[in-house]
């Protein structure tokens, strides 16, 4: 209703001798809201109206940021457009309400309505502190750089009693070694572990359940003996009884992974980190009307310590990793992933009942390698997964130079050649060519590459002596356009490319009457 228009119901109903309660009561507006109209002359609320029609607004200076995020996500929430504006606006100050009336207003204004989806869960009382976690998975589909979709599959951790949340992703499905690994991340995240867990009945984690007697996943089976927790299986088709976590899995997905551009699984875990910072754990949830890392302060005191570490820590010792992504072991180097140096200096090793080498995060207990002992000395015991893939940079670097030319066919005979020629120096060799590309036009590549591969010049430094030749040849026909009918190079011109380049070395005049004094 328009504000002029209530001032006048409200003048109307006072001249019927109606009270300010009942007039807020039939208007359904406050009793101060009454008081104010009341207050002001027919006159003064025209002012007022007008005056509210030109009032600018906090948020008037993001206004076309949230219109293109609404044209282009019609479907994105308040709540998800409020995260954005902190994320991209680190000092963004505006209360998340006052962002919800912008966004309804914009909604309103520029017909950009929004199908809400809303799903009922049955009320349970929340447990007490410490008790319990609730864990779900689930997999979203979002969309690269280039607009390429990629798959996420993620697990989600929530603490029941607090709503504290912790979340890892993946692009590629879990094993039961992945989520081992994640319940130890998240058990970390929480300083502990609670007395038990639910869980849906997930075939990584269940073989079978019959009324309430559980067979669990072999592997999964070791590691609840070793943390010593309860295991606790919704009921087939009853996702309200986790619906705390079903909740956070549809947070997630709205709020955090929608419309987002996926770069790497690193970046968007990294992200994903700071979203829980920000808003995950530090937005007031809607059932307690608390922040949950208010209340995960008071719930952490009360979850349960435990060693995480998978192996026994009386045969375990620390060591160093080197600088070459090397862990040393009686005389001999043994290879962990690439990156592990800069990300965890110092290890864990044991030697098991197979006679292998176990090197794992004493932290977490993520295994890193698993190598079998050599009996030799100054060995160098490698995983061909910790090497470097090396030709994948080749490759692109040669799709790279290779798209200047206009004969592609030709272009890669070239590379092969340069490749069966110079195996160890290919990436030299392609970036002496790339330095050729950068000065010259596409003509003078191609009537370089037809010049090499007729008279066999196999060198990237043949290649560039063919290129300043053209180049030197065109820059004389333009100074003399008489000469253009013979601007072709010829095979004599090729040929005598090394004494073109050739220049006599002179020494300084100063130079030889020293030689002749010393003579005399």
């Amino acid at each position: 209703m328009d504000k002029f228009e209530m001032y006048i119901q409200i003048r109307g109903l006072v001249n019927q001798r109606y009270s300010v309660s009942a007039i807020a009561r039939k208007l359904k507006i406050s009793r101060n809201t009454v008081y104010k109209y009341l207050k002001k002359s027919p006159d003064e609320m025209a002012e007022w109206t007008a005056s509210t029609m030109i009032r600018t607004k906090k948020l008037d200076i993001h206004k076309e940021l949230i219109l293109n995020w609404l044209r282009k996500y019609p479907d994105i929430s308040a709540a998800q457009v409020y995260d954005w504006l902190k994320e991209k606006f680190p000092s963004f100050k505006v209360g998340e309400s006052t962002v919800r009336n912008y966004v309804k207003e914009i909604r309103e204004k520029f017909s950009i309505p929004k199908e809400a989806q809303k799903r009922n869960y049955e009320a349970i009382p929340d447990p007490p502190m410490g008790e319990q976690i609730q864990a779900d998975f689930g997999f979203v589909t979002v969309r690269n750089k280039v607009g390429k979709p990629v798959k996420l599959m993620f697990i989600v951790f929530v603490l029941a009693h607090s709503r504290y949340k912790y979340v890892w992703f993946q692009n590629r499905p879990f094993t039961t070694k992945d989520v081992v690994v994640a319940h130890k991340k998240a058990f970390i995240a929480f300083g502990g572990v609670s007395k038990e867990i639910l869980y849906d009945q997930d075939r990584l984690l269940v073989v079978s359940e019959n009324e309430g007697d559980l067979l669990l996943t072999e592997e999964f089976q070791q590691f609840v003996n070793e943390v010593k927790f309860k295991v606790v299986l919704c009921r087939k088709a009853d996702p309200e009884s986790k619906g705390r976590v079903e909740n956070a899995v549809g947070f997630i997905k709205k709020n955090f992974v929608q419309h987002r551009v996926f770069h790497n699984i690193d970046s968007w875990n990294e992200q994903c980190q700071h979203w829980l910072s920000r808003t995950g754990n530090g937005k007031i949830n809607n059932g307690t009307k608390r922040r949950p890392t208010d209340v995960f302060l008071l719930e952490k005191q009360h979850m349960r310590q435990v060693s995480l570490l998978n192996h026994n820590s009386n045969t375990s010792i620390t060591r160093s990793v080197r600088k070459d992504n090397t862990v040393l072991f009686l005389s001999n180097r043994y290879t962990v992933p690439l990156g592990t140096y800069q990300k965890h200096p110092e290890v864990s090793t044991m030697r098991n009942k197979e006679n292998k080498l176990i090197i794992y995060v004493k932290e977490t207990g993520e295994v890193l390698a698993s190598h079998s002992i050599s009996p030799d000395k100054g060995q160098l015991i490698r995983n061909t997964s910790h090497q470097r893939d090396r030709s994948k940079g080749l490759k692109e670097l040669m799709d790279d130079v290779g798209s200047y030319f206009t004969n592609g066919e030709m272009i890669q005979m070239y590379f092969q050649e340069l490749r069966n020629r110079y195996p160890r120096y290919l990436r030299d060799q392609l970036s002496i060519i790339k330095k050729c590309i950068d000065v010259s036009s596409v003509e003078v590549l191609n009537d370089t590459l037809s010049l090499c591969m007729e008279r066999q010049l196999f060198s990237a430094n043949d290649f560039q002596d063919v290129v300043q030749l053209l180049k030197r040849q065109r820059q004389v026909n333009m100074n003399n356009p008489s000469a253009i009918a013979e601007s072709k190079p010829t095979s004599a011109d090729v040929e005598e490319l090394p004494l073109l380049e050739a220049e006599a070395k002179q020494r300084p005049l100063d130079q030889y009457v020293a030689i002749m004094e010393g003579i005399k």
